[in-house]
């Protein structure tokens, strides 16, 4: 049986019912919607082939070298629509809800599958999840110079139940000229964004979200406009942490990284960190005196954050100091301290 379903009934059902994008791995790499499974019904060459013959040829030369392509492949594909969904309850969808995913309904429907359609495909769910940037959050933006230990408190205020979005954690980036850690990889900006509007749907919009304050850009990706300018506008709890202890924390972080890697990194920002200091910078990692890099850096990344925060409504600034580097105490002083000022929502 074969029915058509639009994404967002489907996202309701999405934890019962395997969801498999049958475009080619290349489409699939380049973003697709969040755990679902690829079953290219073409290799990347083979949809240019098909692509090619429909534009010059026609549409039934492009189906019928369609099922040339595929015809010795359909006992494998419902052999791993079997392993993905050995209930035969499935979800299949393509690009635009067009023939590849209405050839592998029809196949798996044949041999007994309970088959989902999705209404639009790939580029309906690309629709939905840029309405969920634009719905409006109760934001509480975690601020603080670099070394604050915000991502770390953040977690120990999920683990208080709260509603958080990891930003830098979507996007693979801590957000400094370091910020892979010499070992991430960033999602494409398409995949950056499924993921993250994935994560928005499942919070309640009612209650308040804590996020971590971030520049449009973290690394290469960058911050969906309308979900950034509500962070702009939102209140910032302003961390105030000693600049050794920020020291300390970072030159005990950035130690354990490759010196080659914190090198080129730092040769990166070296028109705004200046000649001479990069010289410094550079000769400390290579001498291993992490805190006297660390120090030099500082420099730069407390400039710009004091700019960016310059720039902000000085009423949805509440600055908070902490003096010791307990993150899960700390979260618990953030929680209390935010209550008692009453941030209200944006607007």
């Amino acid at each position: 049986m074969v029915q058509q379903i639009a994404i967002g009934d489907f996202l309701s059902l999405y934890a019962s019912i395997p969801l498999v994008d049958v475009r080619t791995p290349a489409e699939f790499l380049h973003g697709h919607i969040p755990d679902a499974f690829n079953i290219p019904l073409f290799t990347n060459e083979e949809r240019v082939s098909v692509g090619t013959t429909y534009k010059q040829v026609g549409r039934e030369q492009a189906i019928l070298l369609g099922f040339d392509l595929t015809g010795n492949k359909w006992s494998g594909f419902i052999q791993e629509a079997l392993k993905i969904a050995p209930e035969k309850k499935i979800a299949v969808h393509c690009w635009r809800g067009g023939m590849r995913s209405g050839a592998m309904a029809w196949a798996l429907g044949l041999y007994g599958f309970e088959v989902y359609v999705i209404i639009g495909g790939y580029k309906s769910y690309r629709r939905w999840a840029h309405k969920q940037f634009e719905k409006e959050y109760d934001l509480k933006i975690l601020g603080g110079m670099t070394g604050s230990n915000k991502t770390n408190i953040l977690h120990h205020i999920k683990d208080l139940n709260e509603q958080v979005v990891d930003l830098e954690d979507l996007a693979q980036h801590q957000g400094s000229s370091y910020g892979t850690m010499n070992h991430m990889v960033q999602p494409s900006q398409e995949q950056f964004e499924n993921n993250f509007a994935f994560e928005l749907s499942h919070l309640n919009i009612r209650k308040e979200i804590w996020v971590e304050d971030e520049s449009l850009t973290i690394g290469k990706r960058c911050i969906p406009k309308p979900f950034w300018n509500q962070m702009r506008s939102s209140g910032l709890i302003n961390l105030e942490v000693p600049l050794e202890q920020r020291i300390q924390k970072l030159a005990l972080e950035y130690g354990q990284l490759d010196k080659d890697f914190l090198v080129e990194c730092t040769e990166r920002i070296h028109k705004r960190l200046g000649p001479e200091q990069t010289k410094q910078a550079i000769q400390a990692i290579q001498e291993n005196r992490m805190e006297d890099f660390v120090r030099l850096v500082l420099v730069y990344y407390d400039k710009t954050y004091r700019t960016g925060l310059g720039k902000r409504d000085v009423l949805r600034v509440f600055s908070l100091a902490l003096e010791q580097d307990v993150p899960e105490v700390n979260a618990k002083k953030i929680l209390a301290f935010t209550k008692s000022i009453g941030i209200k929502r944006a607007v």
